[in-house]
């Protein structure tokens, strides 16, 4: 059973967008496309970014430049010319078989980079109090990286008038929406890069305005390797939530439960997302194991109307969630089954020092680590040799193959964990929360 890994999240993001332009080809709809009129052609860069008026606002979807507007691009430093400090906040394992969360600042001065640090820790705090991300945590490494301006707080904040020169080019008022906190993603890209890895990226703005914006992207954009971007503003106490529900996308590729007034039947056969259902008669593809269960949100696990941006023909699974409404503080069962499916799509819970290319001595010590992960998550350690499980190993860290009984040269030895947490329920998603590791006797 092979690992995950970084290798195989590279994979996954070119595949994805081959799979996602063949599922708009077959007429499903996927998760974070908001359906817009058509503009023509577009000379400018931009991007497709969720954002919230407010808490209790619907979300609104909007095409933005990918580079702040003259009035602020004037005034504004260029990108880093050369590396900028880079702080482990954890680091729980290898790039490689890690999310890797990459939190940069805005809007705040050399002098203020405390304040920034504060900041960031108060934000992932929230963040990761949220299940499954609290359970989940130790899949993560995060980084801080240092991106020091020279003003203090962002364009915008807190009338539209005022611009000021930070890092990023923060700015309220994107595309004349006032809680619309764009930034200038080349420059995000540019200190992003200064990270080990980075698949998702927060952009914390110094500021006490609600407003920011979440950006998700097929591919990243060119020179990146993130696959969204969330900005909040940090004195705010509900902006985290943005940061959280934008992460449901671009790890979960969970769809947007909300729906438009107006926007009326769903016009498409099909949703490739876990959470949207073209049939209140549910099927093996969908969430027919959770129906009736209590959930996490306070509701009822069921079929209700609307949902993917339209009001009839489409049915998501609670009444509310995170996935539609920043009023919530939750995912529903069905979110939180979606989102441990896509931690395990980008990190492994099983990791070692050992190279397992390389054949190894009947009495050499075979070393692996277990994600640190905690409360819905239960990991289960096995040792098998030429695939006959040894019991007797259950659990052990570090064994030799000599003492799981695999002395002649060519014995396969493999290690597997797997997630037995009671938030899954999909047979299929349970074997995606196992990977291996297997080493050849010399």
């Amino acid at each position: 059973m092979p690992g995950h890994g970084r290798t195989r999240t590279r994979w996954i993001t070119s595949v994805a967008a081959a799979v996602t332009a063949a599922a708009l080809l077959a007429g499903a709809h996927t998760a974070g496309a908001a359906p817009a009129a058509a503009t023509g052609s577009d000379p400018v860069a931009t991007h497709e970014v969720e954002h919230f008026e407010g808490p209790a606002a619907t979300p609104r979807h909007k095409k933005v430049p990918a580079r702040p507007p003259a009035k602020v691009a004037r005034h504004q430093s260029s990108a880093p010319a050369a590396a900028t400090a880079v702080t482990a906040v954890q680091e729980t394992g290898p790039v490689s078989g890690r999310l890797d969360l990459v939190v940069m600042g805005d809007g705040y001065t050399a002098d203020q980079q405390a304040d920034f640090r504060n900041d960031a820790q108060a934000t992932l705090d929230a963040v990761f109090a949220i299940e499954p991300y609290a359970s989940y945590r130790g899949l993560f490494n995060i980084w801080l990286v240092d991106t020091a301006s020279a003003e203090s707080g962002v364009s915008g904040d807190p009338t539209a008038d005022v611009v000021r020169n930070t890092a990023l080019s923060s700015y309220f008022f994107c595309d004349d929406t006032e809680r619309l906190l764009c930034v200038d993603t080349s420059k995000v890209t540019a200190y992003a890069n200064q990270a080990p890895a980075s698949d998702i990226v927060f952009v914390i703005s110094n500021s006490a305005k609600y407003g920011g914006a979440g950006y998700s992207f097929a591919t990243p954009p060119a020179g990146a390797s993130y696959h969204g971007v969330a900005t909040m503003s940090s004195d705010n106490a509900k902006s985290y939530l943005i940061g959280a529900h934008e992460l449901g996308h671009s790890i979960g590729d969970l769809a947007d439960e909300y729906q438009y007034a107006g926007y009326g039947a769903y016009p498409y056969p099909s949703s490739a997302s876990a959470n949207i259902s073209v049939t209140a008669e549910l099927d093996a593809r969908k969430w027919y194991r959770w129906l009736g269960e209590q959930d996490p949100t306070g509701s009822v696990v069921g079929t209700y109307e609307g949902g993917d941006y339209y009001e009839t023909g489409v049915y998501r699974p609670t009444s509310t969630s995170l996935m539609r409404t920043l009023t919530s503080t939750e995912f529903n069962h069905v979110g939180r089954e979606t989102m441990i499916k896509g931690f395990y799509t980008y990190a492994d819970a099983l990791t070692s020092t050992v190279p397992t290319g390389t054949r190894v001595g009947s009495t050499q010590a075979l070393s692996v680590r277990l994600a640190p992960l905690t409360g819905l998550a239960g990991l289960n350690l096995t040792w098998y040799v030429d695939g006959r499980q040894v019991t007797a190993a259950t659990g052990d860290l570090s064994v030799t193959p000599a003492e799981l009984g695999a002395t002649r040269s060519g014995q396969r030895v493999t290690a597997t964990v797997t997630d037995t947490t009671v938030s899954v329920r999909d047979p299929a998603v349970r074997a995606a929360t196992a990977n291996s590791l297997s080493w050849r006797v010399r």
